[in-house]
């Protein structure tokens, strides 16, 4: 777990946290002593009838507070981390910062309190729910219990902890009381939603509240392993095993599908809507959480036959900062109440920012399928252009220098680890291994321009950053090089001129050149010296050489620049080093993978 935080006192965390909901929506407010946030009184929600409340302790941001706004929550009330608030603080909310009818008031309005199956939960505010209710407050309240991670054994008498499907049972209720509609159908189709949740999540890591101290005793998961089924607080889940994402999701679905699991067969998905939601539990990237959603959505189907009618991805109630996410399935049921229908709930407009659904109802119903397929005007037919060299020797020198990119890539994924990012020789490596694919099943014609117009579009596709950008651009203007020399030999005087070319095309759009501490440390020496001499292993051994000077080099240009520290100093430049590796390849030599060359 990262016990790392900005802001290591909880109390001011919370506070300042609540502050910023006011910041970011100008329609709420914040009742500090409280912990309330609330909608600011409006005209504009006159037609409203019932207030929808929910809350419970921090550290599940964008739930609760984020989700105060008009067609969403009326009112929130925090307690500090993972602790429920005081009865007195949700009696407050229910009583004075939400619209209610008091006992002057014959209107048919009311309070929907909505709340998560934690004891102490449901104890506050269950408390603050009676209080209200004795001074003539029409409320109700909702319990939500999702979670499928803990089964009915070892639940027992307590039940199912709610977790993220939470939201979904918000939004509706929030939309039906924004409709005007009376208590006892707010609350009807809240306990209907809620009766017709699965939910479960999984997470790699528990997670540190800040404050807190860090102990020997403190339960970590091991590297590889996974919790599924662990709860919102670091609360233990079904199991803990090591699996990949595939099997995880496989047994995360089991949990909520599998009727024959009588232990969690809590819920039979039969309607034909299904909505799927994807929760970030905090600590996933953005990149992650789509491949995730990706293969939900996968063996829902593959598995379950289920293609849901909407899929929310994103972060909706999280455990702080918790590297593990949650699925829930919503099985769409009749409302009852003589419309709007779940999904049309689901849809309504609302002005919360924690709510993060955006696409309208048309555009989901559209069911659009239509693409766009055509490539433009590319030629792709590269007429043969006379130049010519013996296209299956020029296959094996290619492959010997692919192979070195290859060989060579931990060498310079360490060197770029030190001075850049990282992924340098990964890049590399799935450029050479592209290419290399390429020609298995379309080996060299021995017409130097169509063969080298055949291999440009491959490194395009693959080799993507600054690096990428500038290989294809060389390589786009050496096929215009080698076609204005055709016809005649593809020799090594040949390509020299067309490599010289090339090179003066590179540099109208990049103002690298020798001493800035990039690749083009290894380009112009092995161009200079081929055009000198013909001779490629000289004009290898010369990138080499220049590509071994780089160490030490300041770099001007590139993301080195923004690293500090003396790395530098010590590593040559890993764009500069694969591109020499590829060079010795073209000229015989490839790496013995210790560190060496061997001649062949």
């Amino acid at each position: 777990m990262s016990s790392k935080h900005f802001i290591n006192d909880p109390t001011h965390l919370v506070n300042t946290a609540l502050h910023a909901v006011t910041l970011t929506n100008p329609a709420v407010a914040l009742d500090a002593d409280n912990k309330i946030i609330y909608r600011r009184p409006s005209p504009d929600a006159s037609h409203q009838k019932v207030s929808v409340i929910s809350g419970g302790g921090s550290g599940h941001e964008p739930s609760f507070a984020a989700m105060v706004g008009p067609g969403l929550l009326s009112a929130s009330v925090a307690g500090t981390i993972f602790a429920s608030p005081s009865a007195e603080q949700v009696r407050v909310a229910i009583q004075s910062r939400v619209d209610n009818n008091s006992p002057n008031d014959t209107s048919d309005g009311g309070v929907l309190v909505t709340v998560m199956n934690y004891t102490g939960d449901i104890l506050n505010f269950g408390m603050a729910v009676e209080k209200a209710r004795a001074a003539g407050v029409n409320v109700e309240m909702v319990v939500v219990g999702d979670d499928v991670g803990v089964g009915r054994a070892k639940a027992g008498k307590v039940g199912r902890r709610g977790i993220a499907g939470t939201v979904l049972v918000h939004k509706i209720s929030g939309a039906l009381a924004a409709q005007g509609r009376s208590l006892q159908e707010v609350a009807k189709v809240a306990r209907l939603t809620a009766e017709n949740l699965v939910s479960v999540g999984a997470s790699l890591e528990h997670v540190h509240v800040p404050g807190r101290v860090v102990s020997k005793e403190d339960d970590h998961l091991k590297l590889g392993e996974v919790e599924i089924g662990m709860g919102i607080h670091n609360e233990a889940g079904s199991s803990k095993e090591k699996v990949e994402l595939p099997e995880l999701v496989g047994k995360m679905l089991k949990q909520m599908l599998d009727q024959s699991d009588k232990d969690r067969a809590f819920l039979n998905v039969n309607s034909n809507e299904v909505v799927l939601l994807v929760n970030n539990l905090g600590g996933v990237s953005v990149l992650e959480l789509g491949g995730i959603t990706a293969e939900v959505v996968s063996q829902l189907e593959k598995s379950y036959g289920i293609r849901p009618v909407r899929i929310l991805s994103g972060t909706y109630m999280t455990s702080l900062n918790g590297l593990g996410f949650s699925i829930t399935l919503l099985n769409v049921v009749n409302t009852d109440i003589g419309g709007p229908s779940m999904i049309e709930l689901l849809d309504a407009p609302c002005e919360a920012t924690g709510w993060s659904s955006p696409i309208a109802k048309s555009t989901w119903e559209a069911k659009n399928t239509a693409t766009r397929e055509d490539k433009g005007a590319l030629n792709v037919d590269v007429q043969d252009s006379g130049l010519k060299s013996d296209g299956k020797a020029a296959q094996e020198t290619l492959t010997l220098a692919l192979q070195n990119v290859i060989a060579v890539e931990p060498e310079v994924t360490r060197f770029d680890t030190v001075v850049g990012d990282g992924d340098c020789g990964i890049g590399l490596k799935r450029g050479a291994e592209a290419i290399l694919k390429h020609l298995s099943s379309k080996p060299l014609t021995g017409d130097a321009v169509v063969d080298m117009a055949s291999i440009v579009p491959v490194v395009e596709k693959t080799m993507d950053g600054t690096s990428g950008a500038l290989y294809a651009i060389f390589l786009n203007s050496l096929v215009a090089s080698l076609r204005d020399l055709a016809p005649g030999e593809a020799n090594a005087k040949t390509w020299a001129a067309a490599l010289k070319q090339s090179s003066d095309a590179l540099s109208k759009y990049t103002p690298a050149r020798p001493g800035d501490r990039t690749l083009v440390d290894a380009l112009y020496p092995f161009v200079e010296v081929l055009g000198k001499t013909g001779n490629v292993k000289q004009a290898a051994e010369a990138a080499m050489a220049a590509a071994e000077g780089t160490k030490g080099m300041k770099a001007s240009l590139g993301r080195t620049v923004y690293v500090g520290g003396s790395g530098y100093e010590e590593v040559p430049d890993p764009g500069a080093w694969g591109l020499a590796y590829f060079f010795l390849g073209l000229a015989g030599v490839k790496s013995d993978q210790d560190g060496g060359w061997e001649k062949i």
